[in-house]
C-alpha cells in the first residue's frame, strides 16, 4: 500500500465547492474518486471571474486527483448506469438539497438497497429535516444563520463574513472525519452507514469555546475586531509604513517581554497593568500604549526586535509574502500540467503520514475525460455516456 485509502472507490457527484473539497481530500489519501457530473459540468466550472483554459480556477483548485465521467441522472439509462456503479464502490457523496438525490435515483435507501456495505455521505446546506431543509443556502447565508458573522468585524464595520468561505470548509473537513469513521466501523462490523451533516450544524459546532460564554451568560460576544474578549493585549497595531503586526501576550511573562520589546516603559511601570485581570480591566489603555509605540518604526523594525525577545507575534503578511515564503514553496505549493489549463500552482494538503503520504497523482480533469475509461472498468456499456446534452439540477 502507498497511499492510506488505496483501493477504495468513491462515487463522488458533488458540485461547487464543500462536496468537491471533501472528496478531493479522500482522493489526496489515495483513495479513486470518480466526479459523476452532468453533460453541462459541475457549476464551479464556469463560477468566478479567473479562467485557466475551460476552468474557472476555482474547480481546478478543488478537483485533483479525480476521474469525470458524463452521466445524465434526469434520463433512466443515466440513473441505471449509476446504481450499477453504485454496487461497486465503497463511498457515495452527494450534496444536493433534501429530495433532489430521490428525484435522481440515486437516494442512500436506493443504493444502500443494492449495495449494504456503502458509505453514503450527504452534506447540505440546513439538513434534510425541518423547515429550513428546503432552502437554498450558500457559504455566506450559513455564516449568517449561524452566528459566526454576528461575531466578525466590530462594531464600526458591523457583522462581517469571514475572508474565505468557512462554511463551505469546516463542512467537508468534519464529514470525511464522518466517512473515515465509518470506513472504521464497517471493518468491524461489514456494514455501511449513512454519515449527514448540514453546513449549518458544522458551523455552529466550530465556533467552540464562543458557545461557552452564551450558554455561561445568555449574552452575544461582542464584535471587537482582532482583540479578544479575555486577553489583552490581543490585537493588531499599525506600524510607521502602514503595515500591520499581530502580538499576543496571554500571561505576565509575555506581557513583559512585549513591552519591553517596543520600548514601552510607561506601560510596564503602570501597576494596574502588571496582572492579566489588570490589563483586561484597561483594555484602552494598553491598546493606546501599543499602538502609539508600534506607530514609530517600520515592519521590518519591528519584526526583528520581536523575534529577538521571543514575543507572540507575526506580521500581517499578504499573499505574494505568504506564497513566496521558501518554506510554504518548499511543503505546501505544487505545480500541475493541465491539458486545457496548462501549467498552474495549488496547495498541497499538509497532512504528513510517515508510511502513507499524500500525494497529487493527476491533476483535474477534463469533462467526461474518463467517461469511457471508468465505465469499462466497472463492466458496463459505453453507450449510457452519450447521452443528449442536459443538466440535473441541485434545485
Amino acid at each position: 500500500m502507498s497511499s492510506a485509502l488505496e483501493g477504495l472507490r468513491v462515487l463522488d457527484f458533488t458540485q461547487m465547492m464543500n462536496g468537491p473539497f471533501g472528496t478531493m481530500l479522500l482522493a489526496d489519501f489515495g483513495a479513486d474518486v470518480i466526479k459523476v457530473e452532468p453533460p453541462a459540468g459541475d457549476t464551479m466550472r464556469l463560477t468566478g471571474e479567473t479562467f485557466l483554459g475551460d476552468d474557472a480556477v476555482y474547480f481546478l483548485t478543488l478537483n485533483r486527483n479525480k476521474r469525470s465521467i458524463v452521466l445524465d441522472l434526469t434520463t433512466p439509462e443515466g440513473q441505471r448506469t449509476a446504481t450499477e456503479m453504485a454496487k461497486q464502490v465503497d463511498i457515495v457523496v452527494e450534496n444536493f438539497r433534501p429530495g433532489v438525490a430521490e428525484k435522481l435515483g440515486i437516494s442512500y435507501e436506493k443504493l444502500s438497497a443494492v449495495n449494504p456495505r456503502l458509505i453514503y455521505c450527504s452534506t447540505s446546506a440546513f439538513g434534510r429535516t425541518g423547515a429550513d431543509s428546503i432552502r437554498p443556502g450558500m457559504d455566506p447565508v450559513v455564516q449568517a444563520m449561524s452566528g459566526i458573522m454576528q461575531l466578525t468585524g466590530d462594531e464600526q464595520t458591523g457583522p462581517l463574513k469571514t475572508g474565505m468561505p468557512y462554511a463551505d470548509l469546516i463542512t467537508p473537513l468534519l464529514s470525511t472525519i464522518g466517512v473515515l469513521a465509518a470506513i472504521q466501523s464497517r471493518n468491524v462490523t461489514g456494514r455501511g452507514q449513512r454519515v449527514d451533516l448540514s453546513m449549518l450544524d458544522a458551523t455552529i459546532f466550530s465556533m467552540i469555546p464562543r458557545d461557552a460564554y452564551y450558554f455561561a451568560t445568555g449574552e452575544t460576544p461582542g464584535r471587537i475586531g482582532n482583540a479578544h474578549w479575555q486577553i489583552v493585549p490581543y490585537n493588531t497595531y499599525r506600524t510607521s509604513d502602514d503595515r500591520h503586526v499581530m502580538v499576543i501576550a496571554h500571561t505576565d511573562k509575555f506581557w513583559r517581554v512585549l513591552a519591553t520589546a517596543v520600548g514601552a516603559d510607561a506601560l510596564l511601570a503602570d501597576e494596574r497593568l502588571k496582572t492579566k485581570d489588570g490589563r483586561l480591566a484597561h483594555r484602552d489603555i494598553v491598546d493606546a500604549g501599543l499602538a502609539d509605540a508600534f506607530a514609530k518604526r517600520p515592519l521590518a523594525h519591528w519584526n526583528e526586535k520581536l523575534l529577538e525577545a521571543q514575543a507572540m507575534f507575526s506580521p500581517v503578511l499578504n499573499f505574494q509574502e505568504v506564497f513566496e515564503d521558501p518554506r510554504v514553496q518548499r511543503d505546501l505549493v505544487e505545480e500541475l500540467d493541465h491539458p486545457t489549463a496548462g501549467k498552474f500552482k495549488v496547495v498541497t494538503n499538509p497532512v504528513r503520514l510517515s508510511e502513507t503520504p499524500t500525494s497529487i497523482r493527476r491533476p483535474p480533469p477534463t469533462i467526461g475525460q474518463h467517461t469511457e475509461e471508468v465505465l469499462r472498468e466497472f463492466g458496463l456499456a459505453s453507450d449510457d455516456a452519450k447521452q443528449p446534452a442536459a443538466t440535473f439540477g441541485t434545485e
